[in-house]
C-alpha cells in the first residue's frame, strides 16, 4: 500500500505510541487526522506537524472515543475535510483499575465504536475504497497482567474482536484489511501508571511482577512499535494479522483455526 496522499485518522494521537504512529504515517506521506482528549497537546502537535511537513497535511480534533455522539461528529468533520479514510489506527488507551468502567468503555467501547464508524466510510458497498484498520492491544492481549486485569481483559477484547471483523470484512468484501498490534512494555507515560496506587487501585502490590518482567526482558522504545505498525499498515497480505512486538522482535501470532486443534489436556467429567 503506498502511503503517498493517503488519509489516516489516529487516535490517542497527541502523545506516546499515538503520537510515533502520526509522525511515521507523515514521514510516508500520508495526510493524518488526530483525534485526542488533550486538546492543547494535540494543537500543539498539530502545529508542529505542518510546519515540518506542510499546512494541511495534519488536524486535530478533540473529541472521547468512548462518546459516540463526539466520535461520530469528528469522523463525519474528517470526511468533509479530507475527503474519506483510507487508515483507521484505534490506539486510545488507559490503565485505570479503580474505575474499570471507564477502562472498558475507552479500551474495548473506544476500538468497537471506531471500527464500525470508519468502516461506514472505508467499505466498498458504502462507496469507500477499502483501506485498512489497525487496532492497538497489548501483549497484555495475550496473556494475563496481574496488574491490571481489567486491562488485560479489555486488551483481550481487542484482539478477539479485530480477528473476528477482519474475518466479517473478508466474507462481506468490504475491502477493509484489519489487523492488530500487541506490543510489549513500552517507554510512554501510560507505562508509569503501572506503578501508580491510583491506577492499579487493590492490585497495587503485585507490582513487583511488572518490574520483574521489565527488569529481565527490556522496555520497547515507540519508534520500534511505529516500524510494526507500518508494517501492518503497507503490507497488504497482512489482514487478521495479531502482531507481537517484543525487545528481541516482532513475530505474528497463530491462533488454532478450530477447537478442535488447541492443545488441551482431558478432564474427567465423572
Amino acid at each position: 500500500m503506498d502511503l503517498k496522499d493517503k488519509v489516516a485518522v489516529v487516535t490517542g494521537a497527541a502523545q506516546g505510541l499515538g503520537r510515533s504512529f502520526v509522525e511515521i504515517l507523515m514521514k510516508n506521506g500520508s495526510k493524518v487526522a488526530l483525534i485526542d482528549v488533550k486538546k492543547s497537546l494535540g494543537e500543539e502537535l498539530k502545529t508542529t506537524l505542518n510546519k515540518e511537513y506542510g499546512p494541511t497535511r495534519a488536524e486535530f480534533y478533540n473529541a472521547d472515543v468512548s462518546s459516540e455522539e463526539d466520535f461520530k461528529g469528528v469522523l463525519k468533520k474528517i470526511v468533509e475535510q479530507f475527503g474519506r479514510i483510507d487508515i483507521m489506527c484505534n490506539n486510545a488507551g488507559i490503565i485505570n483499575e479503580k474505575h474499570w468502567e471507564k477502562t472498558i468503555a475507552i479500551n474495548l467501547g473506544g476500538v468497537v465504536r471506531g471500527t464500525y464508524l470508519a468502516l461506514e466510510y472505508m467499505k466498498k458497498e458504502n462507496g469507500g475504497s477499502g483501506g485498512v484498520i489497525v487496532n492497538v492491544a497489548s501483549m497484555a492481549g495475550l496473556g494475563p497482567l496481574p496488574v491490571a486485569p481489567i486491562y488485560t481483559a479489555t486488551k483481550h477484547g481487542v484482539v478477539g474482536f479485530s480477528r473476528a471483523m477482519a474475518v466479517v470484512s473478508k466474507l462481506s468484501n468490504y475491502g477493509v484489511r484489519i489487523n492488530v498490534l500487541c506490543p510489549w512494555f513500552v517507554k510512554t507515560n501510560l507505562l508509569s501508571l503501572l506503578n501508580s496506587e491510583e491506577h492499579t487501585g487493590s492490585f497495587f502490590p503485585l507490582k513487583g511482577v511488572t518490574e520483574m518482567l521489565m527488569e529481565s526482558e527490556g522496555c520497547l522504545e515507540v519508534d520500534a512499535v511505529a516500524k510494526a505498525f507500518l508494517v501492518l499498515v503497507k503490507d497488504e497480505s497482512k489482514d487478521g494479522e495479531v502482531l507481537m512486538i517484543e525487545p528481541e522482535g516482532a513475530a505474528v501470532i497463530s491462533f488454532p483455526e478450530k477447537g478442535k486443534d488447541i492443545p488441551s489436556t482431558p478432564v474427567s467429567l465423572e
